[in-house]
């Protein structure tokens, strides 16, 4: 089962997850982010940074319900850090609180800690080891064991204090089931590897959501106890704070956050470090600045005021157990990266436009550090060309160019206070200008009148395809003119018609030339024909008069 898992619909195409991912364990594919399991090391970092909330814990409160159905004692172990994370609540509220959930009992997991820091002290007192490396955060150990398996050696064969306790617990309770609650996305796997210590982990947030469905709120009230030293463990040096430092041959540090880590197994893998004691963990600040509490409770200054608060002086009183029931093997894990070779390389940074160093930015904005890195995560699948921001921007910006170029219409982009921005060759030439410089910053009205520019920045309301004379040039144009209001420019489009309104112009000429033809020709007729018929009416009158004449005469006979 992955622990972390992506909402598809929510990844964004931001890359942010893959600039602060250490390990580089997220690949895209379609705009989209997965994470790689194989080479993730759970520090839960893409979790945090996601602004879209894309990454997704895998919750396992439905396993510890079925756990508390099957008859079985449930025994949670509560992480120390829990004393940050619910400010005023002792491990007796939490015990309560817990209680009313359904579990048999709650313990904490500083009693593991206690028992895997007396490991500690024998592997330092014993002095045969060169370096030692704790084994208490598991991202530190999926790092060693991934990445940098030359530094196995050196790490601490020694189970984390979650597993510590739940053996513990089921050493006293053989029939109990154990659940780690704490703020660590990596004891989730850790938990899965080791399936016969811890049978399932809950997270803050998925134990705060559980109370609240319940209606559970857990009570005000700090434990008091001397002998609880091991609940330094969750901060930044806290191991080294509960150990009796007694090999002077050794020298004894923190190092917190996973860069840090990586810097400091370098140096051991190069045999710049010897004869060192190295605390280890991946979050900053230890377990109180862990991914869950980083995600909705960071506060570095006041979680570890509350965790010095609340640990005693002396250790907690536990029954230390053989040394071979403390042992874990470490193995080395295989990752899916391969290096290609350095033609691989190069062919791939060529289709990053990438044809010479020079052309190798290295801004990081992909979210690797090189554009060789870049190169690599490409061949390896975990990367698209796409994904390089100067790569994308040249190529935005040579097909914008190639088109405004070859545009046969004049484009001219101005802002908000009428200053010309672009010209392209078109609008020179319509404009009578030789090169942009005589007019780029200058003030459009140098050139054209700016009345339909003002209109569309005032009313708001866009211009198109309005037809309009260019007395000083003797041209008519078609304009658009249109307002971004994202970017706050003006693109003004003109199509040059000057050779359409000639057409027209000449094409009503000779329509107004054949009506006064045809007037004419119509006036001509109608005289014609006025003329017939007068000459028709005087004939018919005198034809008349004389058939009159006729009539009389024939009567009289």
């Amino acid at each position: 089962m992955d622990c972390l898992t992506l909402k598809k619909s929510n990844c964004k195409n931001c890359y942010k997850c893959i600039r602060h991912c250490p390990v580089k364990a997220i690949r895209f594919s379609g705009n989209q982010a997965y994470i790689n399991s194989a080479d993730c090391i759970l520090c839960g970092q893409c979790f945090v940074v996601c602004p879209q909330d894309a990454k997704q814990i895998v919750d396992e409160t439905e396993k510890v319900r079925v756990l508390l159905q099957s008859g079985a004692p449930v025994i949670a172990s509560v992480a120390p850090s829990f004393a940050a994370n619910y400010g005023g609540v002792g491990i007796g509220a939490m015990r309560e609180g817990l209680k009313k959930l359904g579990f048999f009992d709650a313990e904490e997991t500083a009693i593991g800690a206690t028992i895997v820091k007396r490991e500690y002290e024998r592997l330092v007192d014993e002095g045969s080891h060169d370096n030692i490396i704790t084994s208490c955060c598991h991202s530190v150990n999926l790092l060693i064991q991934k990445y940098y398996p030359a530094a196995l050696p050196y790490l601490a064969h020694v189970l984390s204090p979650m597993q510590a306790h739940c053996q513990d617990i089921k050493r006293r309770y053989p029939a109990a089931k154990t659940v780690f609650i704490g703020p660590c996305v990596a004891k989730k796997d850790e938990a899965q590897r080791n399936d016969e210590f811890v049978d399932a982990v809950l997270t803050f947030d998925e134990l705060s959501d559980w109370l609240k469905a319940s209606n559970v709120e857990l009570a005000q009230d700090m434990d008091e106890d001397e002998n609880s030293r091991a609940r330094l463990f969750p901060t930044t040096g806290g191991i080294l704070k509960t150990m009796e430092l007694n090999n002077p041959n050794y020298t004894y540090m923190a190092i917190d956050g996973t860069e840090n880590c990586i810097a400091a197994l370098k140096d051991i893998i190069g045999g710049k470090v010897h004869n060192c004691f190295i605390e280890m963990s991946a979050c900053a600040g230890s377990c109180i600045g862990g991914p869950v509490m980083e995600k909705f409770h960071r506060s570095p200054v006041r979680d570890f005021a509350s965790i010095s608060r609340f640990a005693g002086k002396k250790d907690f009183e536990v029954d230390q157990p053989d040394i071979l029931m403390l042992q874990k093997n470490f193995g080395k894990l295989d990752v899916t990266t391969k290096k290609p070779s350095d033609e691989e390389i190069n062919a791939i940074l060529r289709r990053m436009g990438k044809t010479k160093p020079a052309d190798e930015l290295n801004c990081g904005s992909c979210g690797y550090a090189t554009c060789r890195d870049k190169a690599i995560a490409v061949y390896n699948g975990k990367a698209e060309i796409e994904m390089c921001l100067p790569y994308l921007k040249d190529k935005a910006e040579s097909f914008s160019d190639t088109i405004t170029r070859n545009s046969p219409n004049a484009l001219i982009v101005l802002n908000e206070k009428l200053e010309v921005q672009q010209i392209n060759g078109a609008a020179l030439k319509l404009v009578n200008l030789r090169n942009p410089s005589d007019i780029l910053g200058d003030q459009v009205v140098r050139i054209l009148d700016t009345s339909d520019f003002a209109e569309v920045l005032n009313r708001g309301r866009d211009i198109h395809n309005k037809r309009v004379y260019l007395a000083e040039y003797g041209r008519y144009v078609e304009e658009t003119v249109v307002f971004d209001r994202d970017y706050h420019v003006l693109l003004c489009i003109m199509r040059d018609v000057t050779q359409e309104e000639n057409d027209r112009e000449t094409k009503e000429r000779i329509s107004h030339q054949t009506i006064e033809v045809a007037d004419r020709v119509v006036d001509k007729q109608m005289r014609i024909v006025q003329e017939i018929a007068s000459l028709l009416g005087e004939t018919a009158a005198e034809t008349k008069i004389a058939l009159t004449k006729l009539k009389e005469s024939i009567a009289d006979e």
